[in-house]
């Protein structure tokens, strides 16, 4: 069902990038924002498509991919409830510099990037806001690639459930048998392994009794218990 406006300005108003906003300036992104959902698995752009239009999660999550030529995968990034995505668009109209897909069943609401750039010139200090939020975004990405080329497929693979855990916990699950909906390649895919590398840790964690695996989800009994297998 799509959101009303005063639902929308609710959802832009948790963007840090719009924090300093008044009402009705998000009133006025409200007015151009489109309601768009996604199924899990659905790619909401290709990385080298037109870049003109950004999103702001309202349900569900989102990751963005970078595609190596020998076939692997690499997740860059991901998005929950109040993450905004796609906001390259907001400064011109180059190509996406990423695939970003849903993760799960996800609402957004889209905004073409010439309304934003409209407001970055009405509102300056948001044009500073996005910058902040590139840099941490890039931070982020950069160290993740540095911890994956020096951890073991294990640590990779439990500081992955763990990051999972963390953002559930987030949105309201409890602090033990918190249950993930992702499968097996989707999690060899975060800690950029292989399956089968990944379903043979996964299986070393069922046995002590840290997680129990489901077709398509995985519950972690003992998050803290993960912390034993990153280094």
């Amino acid at each position: 069902m799509a959101a009303s406006t005063d639902e929308t300005v609710e959802l832009l108003a948790r963007v840090p990038v719009f924090e300093t906003l008044a009402r009705e300036d998000l009133e006025q992104i409200a007015q151009v924002a489109v309601p768009r959902g996604f199924q899990p698995g659905e790619v909401v752009f290709r990385e080298g498509d037109e870049s003109d239009t950004c999103y702001v999660v309202r349900t569900g999550h989102a990751r963005a991919l970078r595609a190596h030529p020998d076939g692997r995968t690499i997740t860059l990034a991901s998005f929950g409830p109040g993450d905004i995505f796609g906001e390259l668009a907001m400064f011109d109209n180059e190509r996406r510099s990423a695939t970003v897909e849903a993760s799960d069943r996800m609402e957004a609401v889209a905004v073409l990037g010439a309304d934003m750039r409209r407001l970055l010139q009405e509102h300056p200090e948001l044009a500073a806001k996005l910058v902040i939020s590139l840099a941490n975004r890039l931070r982020a990405a950069n160290e993740r690639l540095a911890s994956q080329s020096f951890q073991t497929v294990q640590s990779r693979v439990a500081n992955v459930l763990a990051q999972l855990v963390e953002q559930a916990q987030l949105e309201g699950a409890s602090e033990r048998d918190v249950l993930l909906t992702i499968t097996q390649a989707d999690i060899a895919q975060l800690a950029g392994s292989s399956r089968e590398s990944a379903s043979r840790f996964l299986a070393v964690l069922e046995r002590a009794g840290t997680v129990t695996q489901g077709r398509g989800k995985l519950t972690v009994h003992e998050p803290a218990a993960l912390a034993r297998y990153v280094y």
